[in-house]
Formats: structure tokens, sequence, C-alpha cells
């Protein structure tokens, strides 16, 4: 995996993109640590912030990091610091977000918000998934991704449907007013590039949910993006909705990274709308999965997200907010009609030009190392190191 790791991180574009992420830095004490990409180094921006949230809430963020990078003290190379990722051994890149509120959108994207629908309605069974999926697209049409949510041909949909006993609560927040949006994991939680991702070791009918995910302050504005996996148990999520938090967030079932890209004159929100984003998953089976999708085809549009997210709530630390997944992986890796599902050892390869790879292997969550530094550690940690200010 470290060669995938190692090829598919940068963006096609890097010399010219600003990069900050995270590090684990040597030192007595060692720690995590602000960092950007200056060449191909790390350097390291401590002195600038303590944490990517204090960073993203500055209103100058990307200039700030501009000006601190002519110098920035260099702390690894790039490649030293993915390489020494699986072991943990400093220097290594960590994920990209700090104490920033996780979020996610869902059912955003048509052929997501179709898989869902096909989920509630046969109950986490997957042995049933082929045939249900002609029915239901029967009843509900394959062109709903040219519906505006909320619009009064979305309610005229969304009546028509009820009339016919075709009504999902997928299809309520997938055409209706108000955006699915819902926690995916705590703060601190996340893994990052090159990092184990795990799905539980019950699920039987689990998958990759490749999505660009929105870097927000804490007052909602939007200072630039990544590339996340959403990793879900359509099993789990099948059998009830309201198990969408055992279905989501389980240990290592989040991955966001390798870095955020801080919007500048040379990437903007207009290019995360235009971003085209790949999908790859190969096993040690050998089998391969290769799938591209676009943000263009989102129902909603990503301010309309970030807004949804802040109307009734506030979230201090900022938060790194995911658009919804526009894949949904339906090929058949076992049994005719079964579709996909993951297996221990699966690489899962999602880039975007304009973002670089984010490269995870999957096991499952009792297997991967457990979840041990919070908030709490990296505030003690910090002021060990004396960057609390």
């Amino acid at each position: 995996m470290l060669d995938a790791v190692i090829a598919h991180c940068l963006p096609e574009d890097h010399e010219r993109a600003l990069l900050v992420g995270r590090a684990w830095l040597a030192g007595d004490p060692g720690g995590p640590s602000i960092v950007a990409l200056r060449g191909g180094e790390l350097a390291d921006l401590s002195a600038l912030a303590a944490t990517m949230s204090e960073l993203l809430d500055r209103d100058d963020a990307a200039a700030a990091v501009r000006a601190a990078l002519a110098s920035a003290p260099a702390v690894a190379d790039l490649t030293t610091a993915l390489t020494n990722v699986a072991a943990q051994r400093a220097p290594y890149l960590l994920p990209p977000c700090d104490l920033q509120a996780v979020k996610a959108a869902g059912v955003t994207f048509a052929d997501s918000l179709l898989e869902r629908v096909i989920e509630e309605q046969i109950r986490g069974d997957a042995a049933r998934a082929e045939a249900v999926r002609g029915e239901i697209a029967a009843a509900i049409g394959n062109d709903l991704a040219r519906v505006k949510p909320g619009s009064a041909e979305a309610m005229r949909l969304r009546a028509a449907l009820i009339r016919r006993g075709a009504w999902s609560q997928y299809l309520e927040v997938g055409i209706g007013p108000d955006a699915e949006i819902f926690t995916k994991c705590p703060p601190m939680a996340s893994v990052g590039t090159g990092m184990a991702v795990g799905i539980h070791p019950a699920s039987t009918w689990n998958n990759p949910e490749p999505e660009v995910v929105l870097a927000l302050n804490s007052q909602g504005r939007i200072l630039g993006a990544t590339l996340g996996n959403d990793v879900n148990l359509r099993d789990v999520e099948g059998r009830s909705a309201l198990l969408l938090g055992r279905a989501k967030d389980n240990n290592g079932s989040c991955a966001i990274g390798p870095f955020i890209r801080l919007f500048d004159d040379g990437f903007a929100l207009d290019d995360v709308r235009r971003a085209e984003v790949s999908l790859t998953i190969q096993g040690a089976d050998n089998f391969r999965l290769e799938a591209s999708s676009q943000m263009a085809k989102i129902s909603r549009d990503p301010t309309d997200l970030a807004a949804q997210a802040f109307a009734a709530h506030q979230y201090p630390d900022g938060a790194m907010l995911f658009t919804g997944t526009m894949f949904a992986p339906i090929q058949d890796r076992d049994a005719p009609g079964m579709g996909f599902t993951h297996k221990r050892g699966d690489v899962v390869i999602i880039r975007s030009p304009r973002l670089g790879g984010l490269v995870n292997q999957v096991d499952t969550c009792d297997r991967i190392p457990p979840w041990q530094f919070g908030s709490r550690a990296l505030m003690a940690n910090l002021a060990r190191r004396g960057l609390l200010r």
C-alpha cells in the first residue's frame, strides 16, 4: 500500500497548491504540529497556530501560511512522513483536522439516494438488492439528479410518491427542503492517509463512501477542502435508519486527508464544485473496482450544506463537513447479484486532481489501533510543549 500512498498523495498542481496538514513530530515530548507543504518537505507552522482549528479561524489564513512558509523550519520530507505512518514513527503524517466537529451530509447524489432507498426496502439483506433496485427505479424514476431539493417540482414529486406508497425517509432528505446533516465521528477520531480504516466485524455488507470534505471555520465560512471516506455499513443502516450512529461511527471508520487545500488565487470554491473524484478498490483476492464521478452532480450546493450545518448550532472550533458520497459500489464481488462488500486487506484509493489522494487499507475495527489520543491528550501535549497561547 505504501507505494500507492506516496504516488497518489499530492495534487497534480501541487507546486502551486497551498496544502496544510498535521504531523506528529519527534521531540521530548513529541507531538502533533501544524505543517504545510513546501516543495517536497513539511514545514512546521507551530509558531503560527497550535491547532488546525486555530489556523482556520484566522481571517487571513491563506496569506498567513504563505508568509510563514518563508521562514518556517523544515521537519521532514514528505516521503519520510508518509513512509512512517504505518508504524506511527515520528515524523509521520496525521489527518489534517483536530478539534473541529466532523459532520456529514447524506444522500446528496442521485445514485447514493437510490441505494439508500434500496437498503431501507430490503432491511439490509444484500441478496435482495438487485431485484429491488429495478422495482425502486421504476417507482421513483431514474432522473432524480435534475430535481432541485425543496423546489416546487420536488414537492410535486414528493406528493405523487406519497400517493403511490413509494415515499421514503431518504427521499425526504434527498429532495425535500432539509438536508441530512449528521455527526460522523468525535473530534480527533479521524484517521489519515496511509492508516487503516475500520469495518465493524459483525458487518457483512459495507462499502467506502468517497467524498469531498469542506473545511469550515467557527463562523461556517469555507476555507478549503480535502477528501474523505465516510465508511458505511449498509446492512446495519438498512435494518433501521435509527442505527445510523452504529453504521457510521466505529473505530477508524472516518478517514480524512491527506491535506487541506486552502482557497487562494489558484483554487476556490468553484474548483470544488467542478471537482472530479475517482475511486479504486484493490482486493487481496485480485478483485478490482474503478469508478469516477463529478461534484457537479451534487443536488445541493456546498454553500447550502454549510449553511444548513450551521443554521441552528454553533461550532466554535469549526467543522469538517463531508458533502455526501457520489459513489454507490454495486459491482458483484463474489456471487452474482450479491453486489459489493469490503474484505480485509482491501486498499481504497480516493483521488481528485486538485486535492490529491487519500489511501487506506481496510481491516476490522477490533484489529486496527484503538483511538486513544483525544482532545484532552492534545491539550496536555501542547501545554507541555509550550504551544498554547
